[in-house]
């Protein structure tokens, strides 16, 4: 994969010396998708608490996989973990210094094993060896090195009862039998201080345990449920770090003395929640919170370390996110996020207040010609302000006003969640597009969060409604500012993001041009009738801000915002995607919407990967995909396009209907090889 990825970026080599600013939209050199898309070179950086080690993910043949090597030397660093398939995404240190533990699941199903492997010997253990069950790390501590909590869900698959595991020997016992919680809230000393669970309103209650009973301490409303939540203890465990919404708008970071029940305003900001906090790693003190609205703010609240923030801002381009630290905190791995290059590594020495580069994450990104991100606030018809964030072609924007000399194709990105938020920083979904000519626009619609609770829970039981309302007023300010040419403007999405492409084609069939839908819920009731059995204790969530199934009246709205139900309106072409084992969201929302189209001869191509789950995991599975997504977008809104070349070449990819709709991408799949 490495070496076809220099091969191919050796064909616009003679191009970038050029110089891009002389460039126009039209000349600016296509960027292969697999130097975007691929693995990264190294990724999630890590250094061991008593900083003698720094790992890192990066590629085994083709595979993502923990490598380890010494913090002086990082360039030595050999692979540990040896898996072939997926690709490991998820791990971190023991607190031994001598165990990496992971978390992988089979083909995309999220039912996670928990693995430790030894450094020095590189033996993995799978530490949860039970089919069918889903673990999940409940909490570590530097107290106990040698043992994790963790959840499984063999006894209950809607609740995970909490073990304490030996990382040597993978003996567990039993800690906490669970009969009602979502969540336990666990303090350094492997206390289980609180059980969570939701409440009927959709809100959330904190219980403690009092002589074998646990007694009722706080109960959240359904209005905070989302912007409400613990942050952590201090070391003492008498005090209660929360990020609090409750009695204001968005949400501060506060203390909550646990005798008392005083709660103490630590840091604030009027446009956003919260958005991170760092905590000494032994100390448990409150040293920065940030902030986010258009970029991510932080805030010292110690002088220490508001002076090496400062250092930090003046040593690369981009926004600095301490990634890591030693158990000392005398050394931390720090990330600088551009919006238009790699993610570069260093390590910082606190004492000597100086930062070493280690590497960037992808060295093919070097020198490429990328986009700025600009963000934007667009207005809402009712006058909610909506954080979006614009991409612009290279050389679209000469006089560099974030417009474009003339309206261009443009492609509408809608976030998953929808309890989440888009933000500032490299895309490679907006690299990508933009260098295909289009402007990409990535908008949070009301019931993002981040943007304080008003504005979350604006989104409730307006799925299809005022979310999609957002979506379109979007649009409509892009082609008004001559972003955007009205005749071709596309959107794409994945999960709430698929269902809101769906949306879109079916509620405003005029709107867009055409509509990629990843793993996105067709019908709301069968969405919400096949929920995973271990998302049930929260089913209040969705029953609240979706619509509740449980009810005559719930099952007629809910019918009333899926699309599924609409298939004869849609206009537009349509791409799915979709994985055989989403858990989430099950492929029978795919197979519906497809038969259904099918049936009033509405024509549709369905991409359908048997090895994935909620997304496109493997890297093959995802350039496939978008190989078959820049094809279909540059047939409907003429953008620029690079061919399908050896990128189905490894991938699981299957095409039960429409291949012959896009063209090009029958002939690639019949291909032998």
């Amino acid at each position: 994969m490495i070496g076809r990825r220099y091969a191919r970026l050796s064909c616009i080599l003679l191009a970038w010396t050029i110089g891009f600013a002389a460039w126009g939209a039209d000349t600016v050199p296509l960027i292969p998708r697999d130097v975007l898309f691929s693995n990264p070179d190294r990724a999630n950086v890590q250094v061991s608490p008593d900083g003698a080690w720094l790992s890192h993910l990066a590629p085994v043949e083709g595979v993502l996989n923990v490598w380890v090597g010494p913090v002086d030397e990082p360039e030595a660093a050999k692979p540990v973990t040896e898996d072939r398939n997926r690709g490991i995404r998820i791990y971190f240190w023991a607190y031994t210094n001598a165990h990496i533990l992971y978390l992988q699941d089979k083909g995309g199903d999220e039912n996670w094993h928990v693995y430790a492997v030894d450094i020095e010997t590189r033996q993995t253990r799978d530490l949860t060896p039970l089919e069918g069950v889903r673990a999940e790390i409940k909490a570590v501590s530097h107290k106990f090195p040698n043992e994790i909590l963790i959840g499984l869900n063999d006894r209950d698959p809607q609740y995970h009862d909490v073990y304490r595991l030996d990382i040597a020997t993978g003996e567990r016992t039993l800690v906490q039998e669970n009969t009602q919680f979502r969540s336990f809230i666990i303090d350094d000393d492997y206390a289980i201080r609180f059980g969570a669970r939701m409440t009927e309103d959709g809100g959330r209650e904190l219980l403690r345990p009092v002589r074998e009973e646990w007694v009722s301490f706080l109960t959240i409303g359904p209005e905070d449920s989302l912007t409400t939540y613990v942050e952590g203890f201090d070391k003492a465990g008498k005090r209660l770090y929360l990020s609090d919404s409750r009695g204001r708008n968005t949400a501060a970071f506060v203390t909550l003395d646990l005798d008392s029940g005083a709660k103490t305003l630590v840091a604030e900001d009027a446009k956003s929640d919260v958005a991170g906090a760092m905590l000494h790693p032994t100390e448990n003190t409150v040293q920065a919170v940030a902030f986010e609205y258009k970029r991510k703010t932080w805030t010292a609240l110690d002088p220490k370390v508001g002076a090496d923030l400062e250092v930090l801002r003046g040593v690369a381009e981009g926004d600095a996110q301490i990634v890591d630290r030693t158990l000392d905190d005398a050394h931390w791995v720090v990330a600088y996020i551009p919006d238009d290059g790699p993610v570069r590594y260093y390590y910082y020495d606190r004492a000597t207040q100086k930062a070493r580069y280690l590497f960037s994450n992808r060295r093919s990104l070097e020198g490429l010609p990328l986009a700025k991100m600009r963000p934007v606030v667009i207005p809402s018809r009712d006058g909610l302000e909506l954080v979006s964030y614009l991409t612009l072609p290279l050389g679209a924007d000469p006089d560099g006003d974030a417009r474009p000399s003339e309206p261009l194709p443009m492609v509408l990105l809608v976030h998953g969640g929808p309890w989440a938020r888009a933000d500032w920083g490299y895309n490679p979904t907006h690299q990508w597009l933009a260098n295909r000519g289009y402007a990409v626009l990535d908008v949070n619609f009301r019931g993002s969060t981040g943007f304080g609770k008003a504005f979350t829970n604006a989104g409730n039981l307006e799925w299809g409604a005022k979310m999609q309302d957002d979506l379109t007023d979007a649009v409509r300010w892009a082609e008004a500012e001559r972003i955007a040419d009205p005749a071709r403007v596309g959107i794409l999405g994945g999960s709430y993001g698929g269902y809101a492409v769906l949306a879109g084609l079916t509620f405003t069939p005029k709107v867009f041009a055409c509509g990629v839908d990843i793993v996105g819920p067709s019908n709301l009731l069968t969405l919400l009738e096949s929920v995973p059995p271990y998302w049930a204790p929260a089913i209040a969530l969705f029953t609240t801000r979706v619509g509740d199934h449980r009810t005559e009246e719930g099952r007629a709205f809910l019918e009333k915002r899926s699309p599924l139900n609409y298939v004869d309106r849609i206009e537009r072409p349509l791409l799915i995607g979709q994985g055989a084992n989403d858990p989430r969201v099950k492929q029978a929302e795919a197979d519906q919407i497809v038969k259904a189209m099918q049936q009033k001869s509405i024509p549709v191509t369905y991409v359908l990967f048997p090895d994935e789950g909620h997304g496109f995991a493997r890297p093959e599975n995802r350039l496939s995909f978008d190989a078959v997504a820049e094809s279909f977008l540059a047939q409907h809104l003429g953008g620029r396009y690079e061919p399908v070349g050896d990128d189905f070449q490894d991938a699981s990819i299957t095409i039960p209907a429409g291949a012959e709709d896009i063209a090009g991408i029958g002939e690639a799949l019949v291909q032998p090889g």
